[in-house]
């Protein structure tokens, strides 16, 4: 992890941690690195979520980029997973995600994806990091400098890849949507509608404002109220970029990316093409998932908290399904990063396969309780490695003993330790997790 770019890219408070200067900066350092190292103008994608600071960065990528002779080609607001898409098919030198997905407005972020739509490689990042903090010098374009290109066809050909995805009629089944009031509201609802199912769709008035703000993956208790209200069939829940999702049941049950990975992991191995019959996990991953791969007989690999990581493990051993309970998927049979509508689309597949609701399709993967509480703290290597913490996390642990687990990381993209406990009653699990959190308090270690 670099000094600026997180697991999830460049992120922070618009224009106070992350500002409209590093934008033109990050522009001119990828205009500049990729025509240098191709011998060629160089060609980049830009996509956006609908915070109001998005299009100030936008216009500042492209500024950098023009400046170092690229050409910016951009998408307006859509998904992190379309401008993967497009990126990896439309032959782009790289791809740039202007979210900060379930942030709020408020902050913002610059992800960064290589030619073939994955997320990009330390050595680049760590130069870019490099450029950013004045340890190199690039020229500007003169007669060859760049320019912008609308691209709003790239987010109309990845609607088409999705409806195409797709194996059934979604007719007659209803359908609901909270689109959080970002990326996906102007993706969603085209791709159920031109399946054909009856889609009702709530959170789809963006304002620049208003993304993730009490609706979305965040706040699925709407969603829950809203599918039982109408009567639905399902509902889907997705981020500010539109690269996680949560579904909720018929009967208003959450389904979480656990729950997820269970039923199309038993999907896959039921028709034959679950490869390594093996599915990836996170180690945030609820041991009641593991009790059900397990009187599946489906295998599992653990790997650090990102979905970098569920890509990278996928990529080295061929696994077909992976992802986090957070709702980050990834099906690398159709996609190089988490993709929520996609997600969905997986979702109502087997729905419609098995012909059996949701809520008896996830019925067997039966939930430990689980606690997580993020503590905003002044140094997160400081806490997390601070002898009185890791003690009072090793006692619970040894409490727990193998009626549970403790898990204490740090976050990737905010100031926050997660602090976390799985137990067989909600009273234990939030009782360790505040012995915990006392003694970071008590060590003087919070924000």
């Amino acid at each position: 992890m670099g000094k600026y770019f997180g697991t999830d890219g460049f992120r922070g408070e618009a224009n106070k941690d992350l500002t409209y200067e590093h934008a033109v900066k990050i522009g001119r350092f990828l205009g500049w690195y990729y025509g240098a190292r191709l011998e060629k103008k160089a060609k980049i994608v830009i996509g956006k979520d609908t915070r109001r600071s998005s299009y100030m960065f936008e216009y500042a990528l492209c500024t950098g980029l023009m400046a170092s002779g690229a050409d910016a080609y951009i998408m307006h607001v859509t998904t992190t997973p379309s401008v993967a898409y497009i990126t990896r098919v439309d032959d782009f030198d790289c791809g740039i995600i202007i979210s900060a997905s379930h942030n709020p407005y408020y902050d913002n972020g610059i992800k960064l994806l290589n030619g073939d739509g994955e997320k990009m490689d330390e050595e680049t990042i760590l130069k870019v990091e490099e450029y950013l903090d004045g340890g190199l010098e690039i020229p500007v374009a003169t007669r060859e400098v760049g320019r912008t290109v609308d691209y709003v066809e790239g987010r109309n050909r990845y609607i088409g890849y999705l409806i195409g995805l797709s194996k059934y009629s979604f007719k007659n089944v209803k359908v609901g949507l909270d689109v959080a009031n970002g990326a996906a509201w102007s993706i969603a609802k085209s791709v159920f509608d031109a399946l054909g199912a009856k889609t009702y769709v709530m959170n789809n008035n963006p304002d620049g404002y208003n993304i993730n703000t009490d609706c979305g993956s965040t706040h699925i208790e709407h969603l829950q109220k809203f599918v039982v209200d109408n009567g639905l069939d399902i509902g889907f829940a997705y981020d500010g970029d539109a690269d996680r999702c949560l579904c909720v049941d018929e009967k208003g049950n959450i389904i979480t990316g656990d729950h997820i990975i269970y039923v199309y992991g038993a999907y896959m191995k039921e028709r034959g093409v679950l490869p390594n019959n093996k599915v990836v996990t996170t180690v945030m991953s609820n041991f009641g998932l593991y009790k059900a791969l397990d009187k599946l007989g489906i295998d599992y690999d653990k790997t650090k908290v990102g979905d970098k990581y569920v890509y990278e493990n996928m990529v080295k051993t061929g696994n077909r399904i992976g992802g986090e309970q957070s709702g980050h998927i990834i099906f690398t049979k159709y996609a190089t990063t988490g993709d929520g509508i996609l997600t969905s689309l997986k979702m109502m597949e087997v729905m419609l396969a098995k012909e059996k609701p949701m809520s008896e399709l996830a019925a067997p993967c039966v939930f430990y309780p689980q606690v997580l509480k993020n503590v905003r703290v002044k140094s997160k290597p400081e806490a997390q490695n601070d002898p009185d913490v890791q003690a009072a996390v090793q006692k619970v642990a040894d409490e727990l003993g193998n009626t549970g687990r403790i898990l204490v990381r740090e976050s990737g993209t905010e100031p926050l330790i997660r602090v976390m406990v799985e137990a067989e009653s909600d009273e234990a699990c939030e009782k360790y997790v505040d012995d915990v959190i006392e003694v970071i308090k008590a060590k003087g270690h919070l924000a």
